[in-house]
């Protein structure tokens, strides 16, 4: 596949921004099998219950993320939520764990898309939010939303 640069997006977690406060984002590949690529490069996949998580040989793996299995696959199709090993350098591995192991934080995947051809996910260190802290996130972004409205009709009439 041509070196392009272009990200192509197959599914992503709107509803994760929504539900934690994000502290920090890494980029990993994914090991996977033929048929989840083919199904992927449908754009069939879903990261709703996701998470990641690092176990003890030092390993980064992502569970519950749901990949269809691939219409024309025969008995080789692969089981839609396994877990699937994500390919980190060892330095991000040790900031994730470190990251981890503290308290309170939880590895999210963002978005699953292709890169240059191969799959790859990204991922959130991420510190899940409290009722209150999500409706101040709404009202905050409202107020945004009706200021901006605000302006606009204000440079409508000037004009």
């Amino acid at each position: 596949m041509p070196k392009d640069g272009d990200r192509k997006v197959v599914a992503s977690n709107r509803k994760a921004r929504h539900d934690y406060s994000i502290e920090d984002t890494f980029e990993a590949g994914l090991v996977l099998s033929g048929t989840e690529v083919k199904s992927l490069r449908l754009g069939r996949a879903s990261l709703i219950d996701g998470y990641g998580y690092i176990d003890d040989h030092a390993e980064a793996w992502l569970d519950a993320v749901h990949i269809p299995e691939f219409f024309q696959g025969s008995w080789n199709n692969h089981p839609p939520r396994r877990k699937r090993k994500m390919l980190l350098h060892k330095e991000q591995i040790v900031k994730i764990h470190n990251k981890i192991k503290q308290g309170g934080y939880t590895l999210v995947p963002l978005s699953i898309y292709f890169l240059d051809g191969r799959a790859k996910v990204e991922l959130a260190v991420a510190k899940g939010k409290r009722e209150y802290d999500k409706r101040q996130t709404l009202r905050e972004r409202q107020d945004k939303r009706e200021s901006d409205r605000a302006i606009a009709a204000r440079k409508n009439m000037g004009e």
